[in-house]
């Protein structure tokens, strides 16, 4: 079978890239493992979907080329985005420059994409996986497992059930290949990292892929007592002693480390450095609003007038009382003792370890449950206006497979949709 233009993964820059390619005026095919388009959509903004931000700056991507992600949203921007989906109907919600479908499901974002492709006759093929790429003229070989399913009846049809009952072998031929696998984050959803080693048999070179926008594990031990508190704080990502991102907002205290908005979005400098073995430590600012003078003389008036309480009521109200206790215990004080006979040393012990809590993070969560991958095919090999390989023409490469990653927010979104719209448009552009 021959095609214009075939794309391997059904997700977000799939999705687009095979719009964007059937606008064109190219027969496209779709090659999707799983069994339906868009799982990961599904799945984002706890099924809401916010699939853009109004709030579009450089910080917002990282790469190994920081320059390149922007390149890339120049020919699609935000704006673009939010137009291309009110024309297919998604009517935008605004959030403070989050924006979600007014829906509120993220589903509706999958199904007027499945519809527009099927105005296009875009072609799909599920529960088929890519086993190798070959040229001349992009020879693509695949497996397609049918399954088995029961019916109500107990009887059994081939169908999309879960014991697989026969794999069949097949080969199409393409012009044109776009690589929309994804990462290596939520390999449950489809992201499973197949897409590099096709990436690598044209010659590619792959970023070490780590998890990125997830949990960070560590060391210290009193991790059960804390765990499940919620409180805003300031979070400083330290790494051999140098700080080298800073957040804010509420963060989650675990069992085995830290969650929250902020963790997640240092979490990427996090894996590379624990990847290379450096020291990685997080310190925490409970009162970021507050100076340490400030601090200080509060607390200091706080015993004042609060002698009779004990040294770990003497936060009470001002920290949740779970970590008011390990702090107290951390500057090695007894938590019951009268604050009265606090020195002050003692008093200065309390303020910087409220202002400067330390952990040492000694591992991510892994790729399960993380929500993008860092790190991918290097953008030095890639043209950043039509997003074709360098090293074989014809190939084009979109979203997370490529060595970009975006911050909370709806940034990996947008990624996916610049880089499919950009690859889909140059690939389905008919040769002459």
């Amino acid at each position: 079978m021959n095609y214009d233009v075939i794309i391997v993964g059904a997700g977000a820059s799939g999705l687009m890239a095979a719009i964007a390619a059937a606008r064109q005026g190219s027969s496209v095919l779709v090659i999707e493992h799983k069994d339906k388009a868009g799982k990961k959509i599904l799945a984002t903004g706890n099924g809401k979907c916010n699939f853009t931000n109004l709030i579009q700056i450089p910080e917002c991507y990282r790469s190994n080329d920081s320059a390149f992600p922007m390149k890339v949203l120049s020919c699609f921007d935000e704006s673009k985005t939010i137009q291309f989906f009110e024309e297919l109907g998604i009517y935008p919600k605004n959030r403070n420059g989050y924006l979600y479908p007014n829906s509120e499901q993220a589903s509706s974002i999958v199904q007027v994409l499945m519809l527009e492709c099927e105005r296009l006759k875009v072609e799909f093929h599920y529960n088929e996986t890519v086993k190798s790429i070959q040229k001349p003229y992009y020879t693509v070989y695949t497996e397609h497992t049918i399954y088995e399913e029961k019916l109500p009846s107990g009887k059994k049809k081939k169908g999309t059930g879960r014991a697989p009952i026969t794999i069949e072998k097949r080969k199409y031929l393409s012009k044109k290949i776009i690589l929309a696998t994804g990462g290596c984050a939520s390999p449950q959803l489809g992201s499973d990292g197949s897409g590099f080693i096709l990436a690598k048999s044209f010659g590619h070179t792959i970023i070490k892929p780590l998890p990125a926008l997830v949990q960070l594990k560590a060391s210290e031990t009193y991790l059960s007592t804390i765990s499940g508190v919620r409180l805003s704080a300031s979070v400083r990502l330290k790494v051999n002693n140098k700080q080298i991102s800073k957040e804010e907002g509420e963060v989650i205290f675990t069992d085995y480390g830290i969650s929250g908005i902020p963790v997640l979005q240092i979490s990427r400098f996090a894996a590379k450095a624990l990847d290379q073995g450096e020291k990685v430590v997080i310190e925490l600012d409970f009162l970021p609003e507050l100076t340490t003078d400030t601090f200080y003389q509060m607390v200091k008036k706080r015993i004042k007038q609060n002698s009779i309480k004990t040294t770990e009521e003497l936060l009470l109200g001002i920290i949740n009382h779970k970590l008011a206790y390990i702090i107290v215990k951390a500057a090695g004080l007894d938590p019951v003792q009268n604050a009265g006979v606090l020195n002050d040393n003692d008093v200065k012990k309390i303020v910087h370890l409220s202002k400067t809590f330390r952990m040492n993070i000694i591992d991510t969560n892994s790729f399960e449950q993380a929500q993008v991958c860092a790190g991918g095919v290097s953008t030095a090999e890639i043209n950043e206006n039509t997003l074709e390989s360098k090293l074989s023409g014809g190939l084009y490469l979109a979203g997370e497979l490529i060595d970009v990653d975006g911050t909370c927010g709806g940034y990996n979104l947008q990624w996916a949709w610049s880089s499919g719209y950009v690859a889909g448009t140059s690939a389905g552009k008919k040769l002459k």
